[in-house]
């Protein structure tokens, strides 16, 4: 790394990096990045990427730079596609690290430090911190109680295979992140952060994982479904099944993940009287089903970009 840190009186640029799409929750995420606790010798930006056909996010962004104590650069790269935006950051960053957070989340006011301190301890190319989902009292017991919306890394065989774009800082100097770019063909589907990760690990990058360095989601009505929550998995599925395709046959890979599926769907139906885990394997199966999905070369679904603006067209 080199910008590693023996503490954190050194000198360090980063660029905190927010691509929106037409979230008013914009504010509250660049409201919470003003109340970070910077140390004096650190140089922090921000970049945000308006993924809009028009530059919705403009005004907003023009109107809160006068109040935050960094410099603020706003980037109009109008396509609904997540990975033009995502890319854009990359092109625009200058610093030693880059973080991504998204515009639906809060960062807690440690949350830059706790990231950096554990990139300087182990050395890693990305350093993943957990997304605390937060609920609103209408959400549904059963998804609350099982925390179906936060996320955190998964370790296999004790390493992190791959990662999330939602809580993340990168070294922009390491091999494994330099000239890495999100899949532009994943930009409207989902699964480019997953894929950017999983290929940034499999080049020899190492991911690490920063408890400390916590953001937190509002979780919306829109998501406190059951059906939101189960074409997110199967997308998610499916990703995993493309990426599974390039290094393994196809045909026994298929058939352990329908094993996989069936196996949590009879789980799920033996935890009928308990909701938070009969649904929690439930969408675990689900998410098996979109392996299978993957595995046989169907098309991804759009999560992205389907929504155009009164008047308007998405680019595809």
């Amino acid at each position: 790394m080199s910008e590693r840190l023996e503490d954190f009186s050194r000198p360090l640029s980063i660029d905190i990096c927010v691509c929106t799409f037409r979230r008013p929750y914009l504010e509250q995420t660049l409201r919470s990045l003003a109340a970070l606790k910077i140390p004096g010798e650190w140089k922090v930006d921000i970049i945000v990427a308006d993924n809009d056909v028009l530059p919705s996010a403009s005004e907003l962004v023009e109107r809160l730079a006068a109040e935050l104590p960094f410099e603020v650069r706003y980037i109009h790269c109008p396509a609904a596609n997540i990975s033009l935006a995502r890319n854009a950051c990359l092109d625009a960053a200058t610093g030693g690290y880059l973080a991504f957070i998204d515009d639906d989340s809060t960062a807690s006011p440690q949350w830059l430090e706790k990231l950096v301190a554990r990139a300087g301890a182990t050395g890693a190319d990305a350093v993943l911190g957990p997304v605390n989902a937060v609920y609103r009292p209408s959400a549904p017991a059963w998804m609350w109680r099982g925390d179906i919306h936060s996320t955190r890394p998964v370790l296999v065989n004790g390493e992190i295979l791959t990662g999330y774009s939602g809580n993340v800082l990168l070294d922009r100097a390491s091999p494994h992140v330099r000239g890495r770019r999100f899949n532009l063909a994943l930009g409207r589907s989902g699964g480019e952060d997953t894929e950017y990760f999983s290929l940034l690990h499999q080049s020899g990058g190492r991911i690490a994982y920063a408890p400390d360095a916590i953001v937190h989601e509002p979780v919306s009505d829109e998501r406190a479904r059951f059906s939101w929550l189960a074409k997110r998995r199967f997308r998610s599925g499916q990703t995993h099944g493309r990426l599974l395709l390039t290094r393994r046959a196809a045909l026994p890979q298929i058939g352990l993940a329908a094993a996989k599926a069936v196996f949590c769907f009879v789980a799920a139906g033996l935890l009928a009287a308990v909701p938070h885990r009969r649904n929690g394997q439930a969408l675990r199966g689900v998410m098996h089903a979109g392996v299978v999905s993957g595995l046989s070369g169907m098309r991804e679904l759009h999560l992205y970009g389907d929504k155009p603006a009164k008047g308007q067209a998405h680019a595809a």
